[in-house]
C-alpha cells in the first residue's frame, strides 16, 4: 500500500510540474491563435498521443471488489457507468475549467493563473459539501488565508477583481468539478481509455467553439507547434492521464494538495521564460493562498488512526 502511495504521490508531483510550465505555453500560444483553436489543437493532440497505447496495454480487468466496496459506501450496489458518458462528463469539465483558463491568460499573469487556478484543492471539499461530506474547520481556515491573499494579488486599487483573474476563479470552480469526478470514476474504469474520451470530447467542443467565435487558420497553428507540442503532448497526454490513474490510489483531496504545487511552477516558469516579477503585495498574496492550500489539507488524526499507526 505504501509503495502504490508513493507511486501515485510522485506521478501527482510530475503532473503538478508539468502543468505549471504549461501557463508559460498557453500564454506563448496565444501570440499565433485563439484560445479555443489552441485548446482544440492541444486536446486533439494529447488524445491521439495516446492512441498507440491502446495496442500495449490491454482495458483493466473488472475489479469487482473494490467497485463493490466503493458502492457499498455510498449506500448499495450501483450499475457501473458506462466509458462513453464518464469520458463525456468528464471532457465537459475539462472544456469549461480550460475554456476560463486559456481565455483569462489573455488578461493575467502565467503566475497569477497558476495561483489562482489552484485555489480548486479548497474548493474540492467545499463542494464536496454536496455529496454529504463534512468539511474541517481547516478547510474553512485554509479558505480564509487563500480569500485575503487573492485579494492581495488580484483585487485592484478600485476595489473590483481583475478581469483576467476573475477568469481564472471561475475556472477554478470547473476544475474542482473535474478533480472530484476523476476521483470517482478512475477507479470505476479503465483509466487510459477515460482520458482518451475525455480528451476528444473536450477537443470536439473547443473546435466547434474555435469555428462559431474565431477564424483557424493551418499557418497560424503550424507557427504555435512549440507551445501545443508542449501543451497537448505533456500537459495533456501525459499529466492528465497520470493524474487519471494516480487518483486510483490517492483520495480527492490528497491529490488536490499535491496538484496545487502547479502553482508554484507557474511562477518559475513565468519568471524564468516571460520575465515576469510579482511586486511584494502580489508576493505576500501568493504566499498566503499558498498557505491556504496548504492549511485546508491538514486533517488531524482521529483518535483510532493514532492507536491504529502505533
Amino acid at each position: 500500500m505504501q509503495t502504490r502511495t508513493l507511486r501515485s504521490d510522485a506521478m501527482l508531483l510530475v503532473t503538478a510540474a508539468i502543468w505549471g510550465f504549461a501557463f508559460v505555453a498557453q500564454r506563448v500560444g496565444m501570440d499565433y491563435v485563439g484560445p479555443f483553436t489552441f485548446n482544440a489543437s492541444r486536446f486533439f493532440l494529447g488524445a491521439i498521443s495516446l492512441l498507440p497505447l491502446l495496442l500495449l496495454i490491454k482495458p483493466e480487468p473488472l475489479q469487482a471488489g473494490r467497485d463493490q466496496q466503493v458502492s457499498d459506501q455510498q449506500g448499495g450496489y450501483k450499475k457501473r457507468m458506462p466509458l462513453w458518458l464518464g469520458g463525456f462528463l468528464a471532457g465537459l469539465l475539462l472544456f469549461m475549467g480550460s475554456t476560463f483558463q486559456q481565455v483569462g491568460l489573455q488578461y493575467t499573469t502565467a503566475g497569477n493563473a497558476g495561483f489562482i487556478t489552484g485555489l480548486y484543492i479548497i474548493l474540492v471539499p467545499i463542494i464536496a459539501l454536496l455529496w454529504g461530506q463534512k468539511t474541517g474547520k481547516h478547510t474553512w481556515f485554509g479558505a480564509l488565508l487563500a480569500v485575503l491573499g487573492l485579494y492581495m494579488l488580484s483585487v485592484t486599487d478600485d476595489f473590483s477583481l481583475a478581469y483576467g483573474d476573475l477568469l481564472q476563479l471561475i475556472g477554478a470552480v470547473f476544475w474542482a468539478g473535474h478533480v472530484l469526478l476523476i476521483g470517482w470514476l478512475s477507479p470505476r474504469m479503465d483509466a487510459l481509455r477515460l482520458s482518451i474520451v475525455q480528451f476528444f470530447t473536450c477537443g470536439i467542443i473547443s473546435l466547434i467553439a474555435a469555428f462559431t467565435t474565431e477564424t483557424p487558420e493551418i499557418g497560424s497553428i503550424i507557427e504555435a507547434w512549440q507551445p501545443i507540442a508542449y501543451a497537448g503532448l505533456l500537459s495533456v497526454g501525459v499529466a492528465y492521464t497520470l493524474q487519471v490513474f494516480a487518483q486510483k490510489e490517492a483520495p480527492a483531496s490528497h491529490a488536490a494538495i499535491i496538484l496545487s504545487l502547479e502553482a508554484v511552477f507557474a511562477v518559475i516558469g513565468g519568471y524564468l521564460f516571460l520575465n515576469e516579477l510579482l511586486t511584494m503585495k502580489g508576493l505576500m498574496g501568493c504566499g498566503l493562498m499558498l498557505a491556504g492550500m496548504l492549511v485546508s489539507q491538514f486533517e488531524p488524526k482521529s483518535k483510532h488512526q493514532v492507536e491504529t499507526a502505533h
